[in-house]
């Protein structure tokens, strides 16, 4: 009897494990789902970031060439002025005293150069008649042409005086807006080695500029004439526009690390960008519209044997670049020739036709047993 039990739990212990396997057998053909895309017009863009900070065009510090105290200030900031308009006076009393002395030493040399004519005058007519000896002729002609040296170094000495004392009254150089103001009234101001700046004046703060910096990874893909979006803090919500108008040259090393200048354009017909906001710079390397294109997941997809099994034909063709298409049960590879990415899209130059539709991917399902929730594994 007890053997007969036996017998009977062990054939009913085997029919469950066929049941078991059956269903597992069953479960363990996962379906495949296919992920497709047409080929269609699409935009590629690509662009590089940086940080620059905003600058006018075009910037004058207008100086002294001479020293004295500021005896009047005629602007102020944010004054608008024009060209030849007065900015300031210094203090005249010292240059009037300079010429005065000039022009005092030109009298004085004056004088001495009439004697000296009149001498060498006489001293020549004497010589025609033998009457001095050749030494001092020489010298009555060496001592005229001394008399006049100096009447030319005491004009030029009057004429200096002059040009210092129209020094004193300082002119705006161009038409603009004083941004900067580095003196007072009654401030004495010295130009000793370097001219001292009275004020900087912008010349057109409705034409501004960028002074992006470029890292030197970056700085080949960047070209004149590219398209040009930036932000500054002081207004946030704002995107402003311009275009790169120069790709210097001269690399800028700050901790070892190399980075390059781009000058970019940026209108200011409202005002609100002002000298020194930072900016945070986008430039479009790349843009291109209406291409022929897939994503360029697609171009990635490669179907496995060993995934696939025997339920799909593969037809793979030697190609650097490929597109898969599915009909019915068989996957055909297609050599592509491709242009520009930017890493989301691709452009298709030949190979297949706009509307083709390819394969850019595949879920897996997975067989789950009862009471536990399905899962997928995408690929």
């Amino acid at each position: 009897m007890k053997k007969k039990k036996i017998i009977i739990l062990a054939v009913v212990g085997l029919l469950v494990a066929l049941g078991l396997f059956s269903l597992l057998g069953r479960k363990a053909e996962n379906p495949i789902s296919f992920q497709t895309t047409q080929i269609e017009p699409g935009e590629i863009m690509t662009n590089i970031t940086a940080t620059g900070t905003i600058e006018p065009v075009t910037t004058v510090d207008v100086g002294t060439q001479v020293s004295g105290i500021v005896k009047r200030l005629y602007v102020d900031y944010n004054s608008v002025v024009r060209r030849g308009q007065i900015i300031a006076e210094l203090d005249r009393t010292n240059l009037l005293s300079d010429l005065s002395t000039a022009q005092t030493r030109l009298r004085s040399v004056q004088i001495e150069l009439d004697y000296q004519k009149k001498n060498y005058a006489r001293y020549a007519e004497l010589k025609e008649k033998d009457l001095v000896s050749l030494a001092e002729y020489d010298v009555a002609l060496e001592n005229y042409r001394k008399a006049q040296e100096s009447v030319r170094i005491a004009q030029q000495d009057v004429a200096r005086a002059k040009t210092n004392l129209g020094y004193a009254t300082i002119y705006s150089p161009i038409d603009g807006v004083v941004i900067s103001k580095a003196v007072e009234e009654g401030q004495t101001v010295a130009s000793g080695f370097s001219t001292p700046t009275i004020v900087k004046i912008a010349k057109d703060l409705t034409d501004m500029q960028c002074i992006a910096k470029v890292d030197e990874a970056d700085i080949g893909e960047v070209q004149e004439g590219q398209r040009v979006t930036f932000t500054v803090d002081a207004y946030p919500d704002d995107v402003f526009s311009g275009t790169v108008k120069q790709v210097r040259q001269n690399p800028i090393v700050t901790n070892n690390v190399v980075t390059y200048e781009v000058v970019v354009t940026a209108p200011n017909a409202d005002l609100k960008l002002k000298p020194g906001l930072t900016a945070s710079i986008t430039i479009y390397t790349l843009e291109r519209s209406g291409v022929k294109s897939v994503p360029a997941a697609a171009l990635r997809f490669v179907p496995e044997p060993s995934v696939f099994g025997d339920k799909y034909v593969i037809k793979d063709t030697t190609a650097d670049h490929k597109l898969w298409t599915l009909n019915g049960n068989v996957l055909t590879a297609h050599k592509v020739e491709v242009g520009v990415t930017d890493g989301i899209r691709t452009e298709v130059l030949s190979g297949l036709d706009e509307g083709t539709t390819v394969v850019q991917g595949f879920e897996l399902g997975v067989a789950t047993l009862p009471g536990k929730k399905d899962s997928k594994d995408k690929k």
